[in-house]
């Protein structure tokens, strides 16, 4: 099994029907298109109506198994990487296992955040390798809507964020093959843990939830903004340099970046700190806005889809987010 590499078979992508412009959120909060637009890119963004994360992953998952030709039972293992799961327990893993039709199938969540797929991209990767699983299912899904506040108090959240899922499916590659993920690089630093979170709920004080928690707003996202801003533009290109190094790798030998689409200016910050060029960072945050764990599969998605991506090709994926967390990877199409 030395030799044995997890490949990424399919992709798949959901988005929510209801597209929610700037203008739109100028009605309900003090901002603006032109705010919005010159602090982080984003012109429109999708919203749930009725929906779950659950719901926007199982879609998503759906698309990539029929561009496999793989039926669900085909999955050995699922896992979901979210921080806006269906509820607070069972993991949203488990609720997709049954929505799509499997009874006994392993599934687990990864809470992880906006670096959560290559995390889960990581873990994948060594089930693959190990042989422990021959097809292992991967969705990074995300329900944020529900949860932000829609009031000018919650403005430098609310306008960032958007729904919906992407998802991979992994298997060993063909013996020989030079497909397959070379690497991930992972990193955490709880120590910034308040700088961006959601207070409540939680065991913190030993109280689930009060009043006052919620008339103070600690049950919505709250961002220190400049600061995440500052961070993420320097781990972003520490971990972009270490990956590379990792794979004894040049920038020039990467045909494709795919950055978590957290804020278009934080991808051209660090672009500009690696002088990487800007044709070969694609970006969509400005259709769906931020959709944490969700962004990288979808940016690959359609990358993919639109043969920006094509066989041959080698990809570094990075993202940074609450936790803080940071991660990169390599994978070669």
């Amino acid at each position: 099994m030395q030799n044995r590499r997890a490949r990424i078979a399919a992709t798949g992508m959901y988005v929510p029907e209801k597209i929610v412009k700037n203008t739109d959120l100028e009605q309900v909060m003090d901002t603006s298109d032109e705010w919005i637009r010159q602090r982080s890119g984003i012109e429109t963004r999708r919203h749930v109506e009725g929906q779950s994360s659950s719901d926007l992953a199982a879609e998503a998952a759906k698309d990539a198994l029929s561009k496999a030709g793989w039926q669900p039972s085909d999955v050995d293992l699922i896992i979901v990487a979210t921080l806006s799961p269906d509820h607070f327990f069972p993991g949203s893993s488990a609720i997709l296992q049954a929505k799509l039709g499997l009874e006994t199938t392993p599934s687990m969540d990864l809470r992880c955040q906006c670096s959560g797929f290559i995390y889960g991209l990581n873990v994948a990767k060594l089930f693959v390798e190990s042989g422990q699983y021959e097809r292992v299912l991967l969705v990074g899904a995300e329900a944020h809507s529900p949860v932000l506040d829609f009031t000018t108090r919650g403005r430098d959240v609310a306008v960032l964020f958007g729904d919906g899922a992407g998802a991979v499916l992994l298997e060993a590659a063909p013996a020989g093959s030079e497909q397959g993920i070379l690497s991930c690089v992972l990193h955490s630093q709880g120590s910034f843990a308040n700088r961006l979170w959601i207070e409540k709920p939680g065991t913190v004080n030993g109280t689930w939830v009060t009043n006052e928690d919620i008339e103070e707003g600690r049950t919505f996202p709250y961002m220190e903004g400049r600061y995440v801003f500052k961070h993420a533009v320097t781990r972003l290109s520490e971990v972009v340099q270490e990956t590379l190094s990792k794979n004894d790798l040049q920038a020039s030998d990467i045909d494709c970046f795919l950055f978590h689409q957290a804020n278009l200016r934080i991808n051209e910050k660090v672009a500009d700190n690696l002088q990487l060029p800007m044709e070969k960072i694609p970006s969509n945050i400005q259709k769906y806005g931020n959709c944490s764990a969700a962004s990288i599969p979808m940016l690959l998605h359609e990358s993919l889809q639109t043969e920006r991506i094509q066989p041959g090709n080698k990809v570094l994926m990075a993202a940074f987010g609450s936790g803080f967390t940071w991660a990169g990877a390599v994978v070669q199409f």
